[in-house]
């Protein structure tokens, strides 16, 4: 059943504990559904890409419109293996926004191929499309690199501005992958995220939109042919038989348990992101004149993976928070270009100023589906106070 926050009756002087993402009060709702599902699994026992990963795969085909869908064991290994498939690697060039997590970096390190930081928008959190332009022409300039792709990550939940990169990519010749990892659901221009870019890669990690009890992950493409490389690649590098290896590969199908979860949660799917726009509305409305709240551009809407606003002593106001019970993140302390991992790559502190002080600024609040009035009213409560110090 659908728990809107809007339903719920008031109780500010509750202190019942607050989480961050109430997994718990999700699982209750599906309880049943999870229970029916994972129990065929374990009656039938294929447990390794059983027919389970098959109906997933079709039943998010339906829900994006993307015309192949290929399940993976997690969402950086679908980054990976969209790499591997172009055969990207040392002497490439990937260009990826810094304010984002590892894994976009980490996937292109790890094939060998250069990550090249861009900044990001200071309201959106999105990747900067004139200094993404601004760095290819950079890079060519340079000679020492042929830029070959860009990760434009949905960071929080909102998908990036695909019309604008579509045509500065094909205007270059780069291959356009957009992480949605944190924007499962969410809509540009009336189009879902999954074909919005030639190739779309995803999470399934607990905390996400659509998230299992583990890892997972996909890669979303209308590609007949980069499908058939994904599933290759899944699969030990695989051709038509499975001791017929024809590309070097990874390990990397999703388990079948998995996908039961996923297929009951995929039915509320819907639900749980007009709950979560719900709550972040009422976060909006209710802190805009003590902090910098998300900006949604007018075009497009979000999954709100994250609900990060902006604000000055962060470190003070986190620590007043969590003395009051609510339970906050940081979505991310320090961007990709000055972690130590990526120095090598690194122009240093000052390059993407913007980035740099987004890092010390954002705030993450609880966000999740089943949010109760009562705790909503409290957490705001507590953020116009902690603010006001």
């Amino acid at each position: 059943m659908k728990s809107s926050p809007a339903t719920l009756q008031l109780n500010p002087a509750s202190s019942e504990p607050i989480s961050f993402f109430d997994l718990r009060a999700q699982h209750a709702r599906l309880r049943t559904q999870i229970d029916i599902r994972l129990t065929r699994v374990l009656e039938h026992g294929a447990f390794v890409l059983g027919p389970e990963v098959g109906e997933f795969e079709r039943r998010l085909m339906s829900y994006t419109g993307a015309a192949h869908v290929v399940t993976c064991a997690n969402g950086t290994d679908a980054l990976t293996i969209a790499l591997m498939a172009e055969g990207i690697g040392p002497g490439d060039a990937v260009f990826l926004p810094s304010f984002t997590f590892t894994a976009t970096a980490e996937a292109a390190a790890i094939i060998g191929a250069t990550p090249v930081f861009v900044e990001v928008d200071a309201r959106s959190y999105l990747i900067d499309v004139d200094d993404f332009a601004r760095r290819i022409k950079a890079c060519r300039d340079k000679g020492a690199l042929k830029p070959r792709a860009v990760i434009a990550v949905d960071l929080f939940g909102q998908p990036a501005d695909y019309d604008r990169l579509n045509a500065l990519c094909e205007a270059e010749g780069l291959l356009l992958i957009a992480d949605a990892a944190q924007s499962f659901g969410a809509r540009y221009k009336g189009r879902p995220a999954g074909v919005l870019a030639p190739v779309t890669t995803t999470s399934f990690f607990p905390s996400k939109p659509l998230g299992c009890y583990g890892d997972g992950g996909a890669l979303f493409t209308n590609d007949e042919a980069r499908a058939a490389i994904y599933r290759s690649i899944r699969g030990h590098g695989t051709g038509d038989d499975r001791y017929d290896v024809v590309r070097l590969g990874l390990n990397s199908r999703l388990d079948t348990l998995q996908a039961a979860i996923l297929l009951a949660k995929l039915n509320v799917v819907d639900d749980d992101r007009a709950n979560r726009a719900a709550l972040a509305t009422a976060y909006s409305e209710a802190l805009a004149d003590v902090a910098v709240v998300p900006t949604i551009l007018a075009d497009r809407d979000s999954a709100w993976a994250q609900y990060s606003i902006q604000i000055d002593r962060r470190d003070e106001v986190q620590a007043a928070l969590k003395a009051k019970g609510v339970p906050t993140a940081i979505y991310y302390p320090r961007p990709m270009h000055l972690q130590p991992a990526y120095a090598a790559w690194s122009e240093g502190p000052g390059s993407l100023p913007v980035s740099e002080t987004l890092s010390k600024r954002v705030l993450a609040l609880p966000m999740h589906a089943d949010m109760r009035l009562e705790t909503r009213t409290r957490i705001i409560a507590a953020v116009r106070e902690a603010i006001a110090g």
